[in-house]
């Protein structure tokens, strides 16, 4: 399948310009085709720019937006809303995202605090398909990143993100051989 990514972000980037990143030097056979940024000043968007990929605003005409564009993946790369169940619906098993835990464990938002409020040993990142229960939809992959002792959430983190780095390219690259 050739991949025609559409990546929804809203802010710094860092997960954006992995997977462009990975897609320009071939670990990744996809084309991103556009971001979708709720947040006009991210710096996602400049990102974005600088590699000339258009940048559009998410809104109600997002969907056909996609659709026009020709994508048939969508990957949430650090977009801080949760999509409507009408949204999801319009694209059955071709939304995923990634979150900063080992899912089921510790869904939503502070992940890592919650692992290490848990006194949790691992940590780590799953790439998911998103379904409309937020965090809830198959996995697809997971790394584990151990917790060190005076780990923070700051540096607990920044171990995950440079895991979420490497892995969303490799999922979206495996996952794509499922769909037809």
């Amino acid at each position: 399948m050739n991949i025609k990514l559409a990546v929804m972000a809203s802010g710094r980037g860092s997960n954006f310009e992995a997977l462009v990143h990975a897609a320009r030097t071939g670990r990744l056979h996809a084309a991103i085709c556009m971001l979708v940024c709720d947040q006009p000043n991210a710096p996602v968007c400049s990102i974005a720019r600088s590699y000339d990929i258009p940048v559009i605003s998410f809104d109600e005409q997002t969907a056909g937006k996609i659709r026009a564009a020709g994508c048939n993946l969508i990957a949430l790369a650090g977009f801080m809303r949760i999509v409507s169940p009408e949204f999801v619906r319009q694209f059955p098993g071709r939304i995923l995202n990634i979150h900063p835990s080992l899912l089921p464990r510790f869904r939503g938002l502070h992940a890592q605090r919650q692992a290490l409020e848990h006194h949790e040993t691992i940590a780590g990142c799953t790439v998911h398909v998103v379904n409309s229960e937020v965090d809830s939809g198959t996995v697809i992959a997971q790394r584990v990143v151990f917790i060190k002792p005076g780990d923070t959430e700051e540096s607990l983190s920044a171990r995950i993100l440079k895991e979420e780095h490497k892995l969303y390219a490799e999922a979206i690259q495996h996952y794509s051989g499922w769909l037809s």
